[in-house]
């Protein structure tokens, strides 16, 4: 037969009939293979990272939130699960280093491969990891109150934003404490905002700011400090120190004979942990601003304190921040039902609006900032650690994460200016602290 004759049909029948069985055989078992793929993923733990610093100067305060963070992960695979797969905990340490987190942050998300990160309390270990969160389009929950001028589409801010802490904490101290301010705060982001929006605050409302001086973070030479109190007079210090700093300062205060009947204190970030570790007897009667207090009264708070001390000890307390961990864990959890996925966009999308019912009361997300409407409190350090409770906002407050003040452009040049002023950095990196008598303006004179 000619090589150019075409085949009889019933060669050509045959041939496609074999083919066609080789075809319906590669794919029986590749869908079998998929879906055995498909059902070990679907029973797979879904890995999540928590990133926090448990060793250096900031570790005082995030132990507890780890735990915190913990104990609502294994409530959640008590409970069955997230779509049928329990949760895997991934723990990094910050060391306090915000080069450290940055890294740590990095390897949860490429290498580890976790679905979301929950973590960082800093500012300056916030705005060092925001860059690789957006770079991975991925997902981190903040749990810690801060100085706003900030949002970003990668980061869900369970904190306070400046107008649910720091504002209204501002307006209470000159209504009852005195209109002669003096302020005192950690070299790094948070406190030079957080004290240009006191600053601006204090002048809108006819107070005067009689002193302002940074402490390295985790120093405790705060002598100079107490001297420009000593010589300033103050009705009130409005503090923004973090970490170990803050027992150095404390103690200091009182060995001069300056108790909270004198000159008042309110702290910004100072919880039932930090008093737990440093002993409250420094600080009792002097006044913290938060949106929790583990003296609040609810089932809801009665039941998240008494499964904290059912799993850690009845000796172990709770804070603002690491109610704020706990929610947020609950948040995208919720989140993660309501979408049906676990990957960080499928989740974004779901969190606007998202409504629970947390230990502190109901908080939602608000869907244009990805902060969450939260009531604020103020209360009154007892000889016992705890707090007794003498303002409150009665009800969610709406986050603002640019206080009116200057606008959103301008916010965003007096951090730009400040972190050129630190050589790329959040903190400042010298080893002397910011001159008193020189804060960092910005573009406002």
């Amino acid at each position: 037969m000619n090589s150019d004759t075409a085949p009889t049909p019933s060669v050509l029948t045959i041939k496609q009939v074999v083919i066609s069985l080789l075809l319906l055989a590669l794919i029986g078992l590749g869908a079998g293979a998929w879906q055995r793929h498909q059902s070990r993923h679907a029973t797979d733990p879904i890995p999540v990272g928590i990133l926090h610093s448990l060793t250096g100067t900031m570790a005082i305060s995030e132990r507890g939130v780890v735990a915190a963070t913990r104990l609502a992960i294994d409530e959640i695979n008590a409970a069955g699960g997230l779509l049928g797969r329990p949760l895997q905990t991934i723990v990094r340490n910050g060391a306090s280093d915000w080069a450290i987190f940055a890294r740590e942050a990095e390897s949860l998300i490429r290498d580890e491969q976790v679905a979301v990160v929950f973590g960082c309390w800093t500012s300056a270990s916030r705005k060092t990891v925001k860059p690789v969160f957006e770079q991975y389009d991925h997902l981190l929950f903040y749990p810690v109150q801060y100085e706003g001028l900030e949002s970003s589409p990668t980061i869900v801010y369970t904190g306070a934003a400046p107008n649910q802490q720091i504002i209204p904490a501002v307006k209470w101290a000159l209504d009852h404490l005195g209109r002669r301010v003096f302020l005192v705060g950690s070299d790094y982001v948070f406190p030079h905002a957080a004290n240009a929006i006191m600053r601006d605050q204090i002048r809108s409302l006819r107070g005067s700011v009689v002193g302002e001086h940074y402490v390295l973070l985790g120093s405790s030479t705060v002598e100079p400090v107490i001297e420009a109190i000593v010589a300033s007079r103050p009705d009130v210090i409005l503090n923004t120190l973090n970490g170990d700093s803050n027992a150095a300062f404390f103690k200091a205060l009182r060995a001069r004979g300056l108790t909270p009947e004198q000159i008042p204190t309110i702290s910004f970030s100072i919880a039932e942990a930090e008093l737990t570790s440093m002993g409250s007897a420094d600080f009792a009667g002097d006044y913290a601003a938060w949106n929790y207090f583990q003296s609040l009264p609810g089932t809801a708070n009665r039941r998240f304190v008494a499964a904290y001390q059912a799993k850690y000890g009845a000796d172990q307390v709770v804070t603002d921040p690491m109610e704020a961990a706990y929610l947020g864990v609950y948040l995208w959890a919720e989140a993660v039902k309501r979408s049906g996925r676990t990957d960080p966009r499928s989740v974004r999308r779901a969190l606007p609006g998202l409504s629970i019912a947390a230990p502190g009361g109901a908080v939602s997300v608000d869907g244009r900032s990805q902060h969450l409407w939260k009531s604020v409190r103020i209360g009154r350090i007892r000889a016992d650690g705890q707090f007794a409770i003498v303002w409150d906002s009665a009800k969610p407050v709406r986050p603002l994460p640019y206080p009116g003040y200057r606008s959103p452009t301008d916010w965003d040049g007096f951090l730009t200016e400040l972190n050129h002023r630190w050589r790329g950095n959040w903190a400042n990196p010298s080893t002397e602290p910011t001159p008193p008598g020189q804060p960092f303006t910005g573009t406002l004179p």
